[in-house]
């Protein structure tokens, strides 16, 4: 049976088929199987600066700002913290005690000053501009027109309430809205708008 045993060995030892490749293929101990190695320039890095870097438009009460889409991802994190969900603000509070030890955000300011303006009463044009409701048109002229920013007329037309506005009243609002395409119209509003979904 010994002998039997060894020849059985024997055989396994030179056995060819899955998982046992033919011995003179097989890695030699000692040499690497990728001798060339990796080409150079073959493995990229996640691009991290050219995702995070690029400008983004947001739009915040109706006011559009460019921003890096990492300043808008880390602004949506502190609101949506601020807003009470609590993985949010500790990942904005981390997020802002990592910029601060790199130097990244300044320590907070103090408040020095309040700017106090003075309108003129009848005079709704400066108080309105003030407040960022409505927009010159043309800030050379003395007659000058002002139309009202999106927002502003999406939270008048949220106030209203189950009272609906007649075809002139509509007419009317969506000639003095500075980018009527921008609003979110109410599903009552029937005056044709440009861009409305």
């Amino acid at each position: 049976m010994r002998e039997d045993d060894e020849t059985r060995t024997g055989k396994q030892d030179e056995a060819i088929g899955y998982g046992r490749p033919p011995k003179a293929t097989r890695f030699a101990k000692g040499r690497s199987g990728n001798p060339r190695g990796r080409p150079k320039g073959s493995r990229r890095d996640i691009p991290y600066d050219a995702v995070l870097g690029q400008k983004v438009v947001i739009r915040e009460n109706g006011v559009e700002r460019r921003l890096t889409a990492a300043e808008a991802f880390l602004l949506h994190l502190a609101k949506k913290g601020l807003e009470g969900e609590g993985a949010s603000a500790r990942q904005a509070m981390a997020a802002i005690e990592g910029a601060r030890e790199k130097r990244l955000i300044a320590e907070p300011l103090t408040l020095g000053a309040i700017s106090i303006r003075f309108v003129t009463p009848g005079s709704v044009s400066g108080a309105v501009e003030l407040l960022h409701m409505a927009r010159r048109l043309d800030r050379y002229r003395e007659t000058r027109r002002i139309m009202l920013e999106p927002w502003i007329v999406e939270a008048a037309l949220a106030r209203l309430g189950g009272r609906r506005l007649t075809l002139e009243e509509q007419k009317v609002v969506a000639k003095a809205t500075r980018s009527p395409a921008k609003v979110l119209w109410p599903d009552w509003w029937e005056v044709g708008v440009t861009g409305r979904s």
